[in-house]
């Protein structure tokens, strides 16, 4: 026969265990909520990123056309008028 006796602490320890792992879990889910919430955020902000950057786009070509060309107009006939720009 065994010579076995009872761990008095044996039932507390198991139950702070099982209490600090249902913790754990509890913590591990709120980490991956958050973790998705900022994933959607930062797509979210991705996307107006690309807006704002195409609006500044939008702006820049409107405020400063491009620079004219170094290169010289084509040559008019004699007499010819400067066509404007339509």
């Amino acid at each position: 026969m065994l010579n076995w006796r009872r761990d008095p602490g044996y039932e507390q320890r198991k139950m702070q265990h099982e209490w600090r792992m249902r913790q754990i879990e509890e913590r591990t889910k709120q980490i991956e909520n958050e973790t998705e919430q900022l994933r959607q955020e930062t797509e979210r902000l991705r996307k107006q990123n690309a807006k704002g950057r195409q609006l500044l786009a939008s702006i820049d070509a409107l405020c400063f056309p491009p620079e004219p060309s170094s290169i010289p107009p084509y040559p008019t006939e004699p007499g010819s008028k400067p066509s404007l720009p339509s």
